[in-house]
């Protein structure tokens, strides 16, 4: 990594940490989604089985990693112990348990060797495995809601879960867990990823025969296109699923997904919802740029010389552009990224989500090289 990267990179942690500590004394025993006004929500009690509420307990994490915090450890534990709720709603669990309890469960066993931390992150591990779907090789994404049929369907998504199941493989010596994960891994390889490296978002499967049915747009523009966030999610998980694996396929398809977010990135530096959204919808997602460039600093790691510079430098230029023109650096504001999307096809777009937050700080101290293995 440069040195003109790591300069940088250190300013910011400490401006983020400074930050942190503040925000950690005000929002203890929230689980927060978004901020209004620069104020968290908070999504304990009937929301508790959000796919989104391990991501402030995985920032509090590292803020206790890196400086003691003493809140910020309180914090994590206590929403980690909080999603033992979520556990006892069928409902609520689903191929997200990944992004529940790797930064809650898992982050917090890595850090402190918690028994009860391994227990629970074996427990979601076991859970998200029975989703699998042998027919078709896929873990099934959501539950059905009301009269629609998710039986079938699967999401880009979820390669950002399959940590879960690797590490529990790591733990249990068990390979279904592996197994599971990778045949869904090369299920989303060969049924997600177009030639040109654009993504889909979800797929669909006929569930009791296994044969691919169609393609839809999620939370893309249209089908086809190329949402942001799913292209993220590409780049860093397949990265990921290489890392536990060591399949070579798995990393080259992560530096292919990589070539076309590269080749996308819009001259200001400021990502869209989608690649192939209108010019003249200005709508950003600030969290795909901060996916993306997580993802891409893990993909660095594996990879060598002009790949890995090209890279390196494509993350620490998103960073760049999100510190200086997305970045809500006050102290008495709660986030630090602004202009996030969480779909396309939602009514409200551009606002703080927390998982915005969670990618740009950990991005930022991959650079610096203090960030947690919790993936």
């Amino acid at each position: 990594m440069k040195a003109e990267y790591q300069d940088w990179a250190a300013q910011s942690e400490a401006r983020i940490l400074s930050k942190l500590e503040k925000v950690a004394e005000r929002n203890q025993h929230k689980i927060p989604y978004t901020a209004v006004n620069g104020i968290f929500d908070d999504c304990s009690g009937e929301k508790i089985g959000w796919w989104t509420n391990g991501f402030f307990a995985g920032i509090m994490w590292f803020l206790y990693d890196r400086t003691g915090n003493q809140i910020g450890l309180q914090n994590a534990v206590g929403i980690e112990e909080k999603l033992d709720a979520n556990f006892l709603v069928y409902d609520d669990m689903d191929h997200d348990n990944g992004f529940k309890w790797l930064p809650t469960a898992v982050a917090d066993y890595e850090v402190t060797g918690s028994a009860g931390a391994l227990n629970r992150a074996l427990l979601a591990a076991s859970n998200l495995a029975g989703r699998y779907n042998p027919a078709g090789g896929f873990i099934r994404a959501w539950n059905d809601r009301g009269s629609e049929d998710h039986r079938g369907y699967a999401i880009i998504d979820c390669m950002m879960n399959l940590p879960l199941l690797y590490r529990a493989f790591k733990h249990t010596k068990d390979p279904r867990f592996y197994q599971i994960a990778v045949h869904h891994a090369d299920t989303a390889m060969k049924s997600f990823v177009r030639p040109e490296g654009s993504v889909a978002h979800i797929i669909e499967f006929d569930p009791e025969t296994g044969r691919l049915v169609k393609s839809h747009k999620g939370q893309g523009y249209v089908e086809g296109s190329a949402w942001t966030r799913g292209q993220g999610w590409g780049i860093y998980g397949f990265t990921l699923s290489y890392k536990h694996t060591k399949k070579q396929e798995y990393l080259d398809t992560a530096c292919r997904i990589a070539e076309y977010y590269l080749d996308h990135i819009p001259e200001i530096g400021l990502i869209p919802i989608d690649f192939c959204q209108p010019e003249t919808c200005t709508w950003e997602d600030s969290s795909a740029a901060a996916v993306a460039a997580s993802g891409l600093l893990e993909l660095a790691v594996f990879v060598k010389g002009e790949e890995k510079d090209r890279y390196e430098a494509a993350a620490v230029r998103l960073l760049k552009t999100l510190a200086e023109k997305r970045c809500r650096w006050e102290p008495d504001m709660d986030h630090f990224l602004e202009k996030c999307s969480a779909s396309y096809k939602e009514p409200v777009h551009e606002y703080p989500i927390i998982y915005g937050d969670f990618y740009f700080i950990e991005a930022i101290l991959k650079i610096n090289r203090h960030a947690l293995d919790m993936w």
